[in-house]
């Protein structure tokens, strides 16, 4: 009987370009750059609105703070960081090795231009929490009848 390995990782990974067709597609916050992954690191994200804000949860356990950047220009946000191994174990000696370390950088594209004003970032217990306030122009009005 042949054994094959189980890597958990693979199902994380980009499928590639023929992905971010439909992810443009069904999503306004589809990925306009091809996403970069070295060593399967490939954090996820969660984007939902609440309060007339956009809010991105991104999973970066293991990051400090130092090694995480947020840059925005006009409707692109970019998320990047880098892991970085703790500690040198010989591979001789190793049983296991299942956590990625390394740089990755995630692109969005955003349903309106962002200012650096407009975004409030948190980091705290491996999670990234970054708030986008929507402009003025696009939160809803309530109109008076006469």
């Amino acid at each position: 009987m042949q054994m094959t390995a189980y890597n958990p990782r693979f199902l994380r990974r980009p499928l590639g370009s023929s992905s971010n067709l439909f992810g443009d597609f069904l999503t306004p916050f589809g990925t306009v750059f091809n996403e970069v992954s070295s060593q399967s690191l490939y954090p996820a994200v969660d984007i939902y609105e609440k309060d007339e804000k956009l809010v991105f949860e991104v999973e970066l356990p293991g990051f400090e703070k130092e090694k995480i950047s947020v840059d925005v220009q006009g409707r692109v946000l970019t998320l990047s960081g880098e892991r970085e191994s703790s500690a040198e174990v010989k591979e001789e000696g190793r049983y296991r090795k299942e956590r990625s370390y390394g740089k990755f950088e995630r692109s969005f594209k955003l349903p309106f231009e962002a200012a650096e004003k407009q975004i409030q970032a948190a980091y705290r217990d491996g999670v990234l929490t970054l708030t986008v306030e929507k402009p003025e122009e696009q939160k809803p009005k309530q109109i008076t009848i006469n």
